[in-house]
């Protein structure tokens, strides 16, 4: 999966040195897809091509309408769809169907009214301040650009007052969320509406997971954290186990009482806690801290006798039953995890079935969607079959 940020230095690269290029977006898919929303890839003059959004032929087409996209300066809203027999034949296994946006990019360019450079430095900033990039895909004024940020400054404008406004605040859900999706409005921001088509993306700051314990299990759990996107904060007092050298993936490495950091450092809704400790003496007052921050997530490790244990030290410690029932413990999904490898995955498999609002269990043990459907395509849109 290849976004945005990551394909910045070869688009800039290619347009220092004077070539044109085109970036194609996936902005909505229906049914599996082999992409999520927000998949890039860049195509330049020369037909060079960084990033990905399908693995199939798909691309190839894409390729074709990315350079006809730069020979018009024209953008274009693009519909992929293939029937489920004929999937593995044109590339689109999962027998879904895509939107790709293709516009052509220009350094000098203001991209209506927003220069591509400003651009660029708010998604590099973006794990510091959180921004939308809002565009116009389908309508009036297509390809016009906002940013919108997360204490609600806007550059950059879509058309129309009203319609920036709209967006604006759709755009602040979609950051606290961090969702990337298509949204269609009337051409002043009317819901219910299909006269324009927004691409909504939002470029979040990393999510964060303090760990509390530099214990044999910590380290397999920062490697997979890292590897799923999360910044990582190590905490424990001693000195000689809460090292650089023994956690070398680790972001910040915090030798200090729990307690005392989790009172002082920055908590929220993008925040995980996993206490590892399992000593009286360190969890109970984390525990005690933790139920009362926003945290997405808190998880303590212990035995099923420990974990009772620990509940009736919490309510002496005057925490309610809905505080303690914010603390997931045992931590972690219930998949036999014995190492401490399997028990990293069984505990961010559970950090990410919380995220999603999934209960972590078997795929073929019920009929939802595998991934939520948070929107269709405008009906009217003429899908293009690849077979």
């Amino acid at each position: 999966m290849v976004f945005m940020k990551e394909i910045l230095n070869d688009i800039e690269q290619w347009l220092t040195q004077g070539h044109a290029v085109a970036l194609a977006t996936v902005v909505n898919t229906v049914g599996s897809s082999p992409r999520e929303k927000g998949a890039v890839m860049a195509v330049s003059e020369a037909g060079e091509v960084t990033g990905s959004i399908s693995g199939g032929c798909v691309e190839a087409a894409v390729v074709e309408e990315a350079l006809g996209a730069i020979a018009q300066g024209q953008p274009r809203l693009l519909t992929y769809g293939v029937a489920d027999e004929l999937g593995l034949q044109v590339g689109l296994t999962c027998g879904g169907t895509i939107q790709v946006f293709v516009e052509s990019l220009e350094l000098a360019s203001a991209q209506k009214n927003l220069p591509l450079p400003v651009i660029f430095d708010a998604i590099r900033k973006a794990s510091e301040q959180s921004i939308a990039l809002c565009t116009v895909v389908a309508g009036k004024c297509v390809g016009a650009k906002m940013i919108v940020t997360d204490n609600n400054q806007r550059f950059g404008f879509l058309g129309s007052q009203d319609l920036d406004q709209v967006v604006a605040l759709e755009a602040q859900g979609f950051l606290s969320q961090g969702l990337r999706d298509i949204r269609y409005y009337g051409i002043n921001g009317e819901c219910h509406q299909t006269d324009l088509a927004v691409f909504i993306h939002s470029f979040a700051r990393l999510p964060h997971l303090i760990i509390f314990g530099a214990v044999d299990f910590t380290r397999s759990l920062c490697k997979l954290a890292k590897m799923l996107g999360y910044r990582v904060t190590i905490c424990d007092p001693r000195s000689s186990l809460n090292t650089p050298k023994r956690f070398p993936e680790a972001d910040e490495i915090v030798v200090d009482w729990p307690s005392n950091y989790l009172q002082t450092t920055t908590v929220d809704s993008h925040t995980s806690i996993a206490v590892l400790t399992h000593d009286p003496k360190f969890d109970l007052p984390i525990l005690v801290n933790a139920v009362r921050t926003p945290a997405a997530y808190i998880g303590a490790m212990g035995s099923r006798k420990a974990t009772a244990e620990r509940i009736e030290r919490l309510k002496e410690a005057g925490l309610s039953t809905a505080e303690i029932n914010r603390i997931t413990a045992p931590i972690g999904l219930d998949i036999g995890a014995i190492t401490p490898d399997e028990t990293a995955v069984s505990i961010m498999a559970e950090i990410i079935a919380q995220r999603s609002g999934r209960s972590g269990g078997r795929l073929n043990a019920n009929q939802n969607l595998i991934h939520p459907r948070i929107s269709q395509f405008n009906q009217q849109q003429e899908v293009i079959s690849l077979c």
